[in-house]
């Protein structure tokens, strides 16, 4: 089946998870996404061994994640003539996007005014730790420090009375990443339909602000500019929480209108007498008596497994669900059916399971493909381009090729 971005080409001098974990979405949309990696020492993902995911087996899921479906060419664009091959190779492309903090683009020629002089209607694309402008542009960041801790988040999902600030590993490079994605889908249509070419920026920093768009809003409402945080055992709305289970489980609760759930909810507890009790009759009643509130529902659910409220709450109209980890993702019939996970093949013929990009078109899952290896197509690549191979193989014996 042909792709959303099926003809629509994009060169890629970028490394890490972010960048070219949006590259690996437009890959899935059917854009040709070609990979230009240094040839000696190649994207440093590539490379990379992490204490927080596994890599059995010769596999390297971030890899996989962040550069799946796309084209691997080794070309060294520090060498004049590795920049020459570069430059005819974004001539044939759509959009150009980079990852390089500006000294390191304008030393390898891949600046904006440097490719626009060659290429003027490429769509540039920068991804970014602090975005383009302000004193801390030329800095460089991972989603660790520029999304999870200076733009809030960690804070944001950190609860009260816990001493440590709470992140997992590229979080928000995956969010920057579909925004990364969307950003060039619209300047694709920018230009298609007014002849602009756009120069397109995502920072980590403006991701992790945007994501937490309620905190930062209300922070600024407030003179201390703090947000006011419940405790877990005193919920504004006790159905708007989390309650243990007696097989130390979770379950989520997401009834946002409680006058209206508030009956059926206590009758899926097995617990009617709730409905009309007088500390819970009605909105200010609950809320001044919602750490009690709090307390009888907990102890409830503490009766029972997670399982047997997954099954009593099938018939209930209000929002729930389970807390899943994330082996448990994997079997979940949801996903399953709507084809959020794919099984790849990896270039050491490995399977791999992860997830496809969250946007279908048609009600298709997208083809997920694995990541190339390190200058797998630099001879098809180049030969596209009108290259002869014996161009190429003068190339790869100078170094300027892999």
């Amino acid at each position: 089946m042909e792709g959303a971005l099926s003809g629509i080409r994009i060169v890629e001098v970028a490394s890490w998870t972010f960048v070219p974990g949006g590259g690996a979405i437009l890959a899935e949309w059917g854009a040709d996404v070609i990979k230009v990696e240094d040839p000696e020492r190649g994207d440093p993902l590539r490379g990379l061994v992490s204490a927080s995911i596994r890599a059995d087996g010769g596999v390297n899921p971030m890899l996989e994640i962040a550069n799946r479906g796309k084209r691997s060419v080794g070309i060294d664009i520090s060498q004049e003539a590795g920049r020459e091959i570069l430059y005819q190779l974004i001539a044939t492309a759509d959009v150009f996007v980079t990852s390089h903090l500006p000294a390191v683009r304008r030393r390898l020629g891949i600046d904006l005014d440097q490719i626009r002089q060659r290429c003027p209607e490429v769509i540039y694309v920068r991804g970014s730790a602090n975005g383009p402008k302000g004193n801390e542009a030329t800095r460089g960041g991972f989603d660790s420090a520029s999304y999870w801790a200076r733009g809030g988040v960690s804070d944001a999902m950190t609860d009260p009375g816990v001493d440590w600030p709470v992140a997992r590993p590229s979080f928000g490079d995956m969010v920057a990443g579909l925004a990364l994605a969307g950003g060039i889908s619209a300047a694709l249509l920018r230009r298609e339909r007014t002849g602009v070419a756009s120069v397109v920026d995502v920072a980590l920093l403006g991701v992790g602000v945007w994501n937490i768009s309620p905190d930062v809003t209300s922070a600024g409402l407030s003179e201390d500019r703090e947000v006011t945080k419940y405790a877990r055992d005193e919920p504004a709305n006790p159905l708007s929480g989390t309650y243990r289970t007696s097989d130390g489980r979770f379950i989520s609760i997401a009834m946002f209108q409680f006058d209206r759930f508030w009956p059926t909810f206590c009758e899926h507890l097995d617990r009617t007498d709730l409905i009309a009790d007088p500390r819970f009759k009605d909105a200010p009643a609950r809320y001044a008596n919602r750490r009690e509130n709090f307390a009888i529902l907990n102890g409830i659910f503490g009766t029972r497994t997670q399982a047997h409220w997954c099954e009593r709450f099938k018939t209930i109209e209000g929002v729930w669900a389970p807390v899943r980890k994330p082996g448990e993702v994997h079997d979940d019939a949801q996903v399953i059916a709507n084809g959020y996970l794919q099984t790849i093949v990896t270039n050491n013929g490995r399977s791999l399971t992860l997830p496809a990009n969250p946007v279908q078109f048609d009600e298709n899952p997208p083809s997920v493909a694995g990541a190339p290896g390190h200058g797998e197509h630099t001879d098809a690549v180049l030969l596209e381009l009108g290259i002869s191979m014996e161009e190429i193989m003068e190339h790869k014996i100078s170094g300027v090729l892999l």
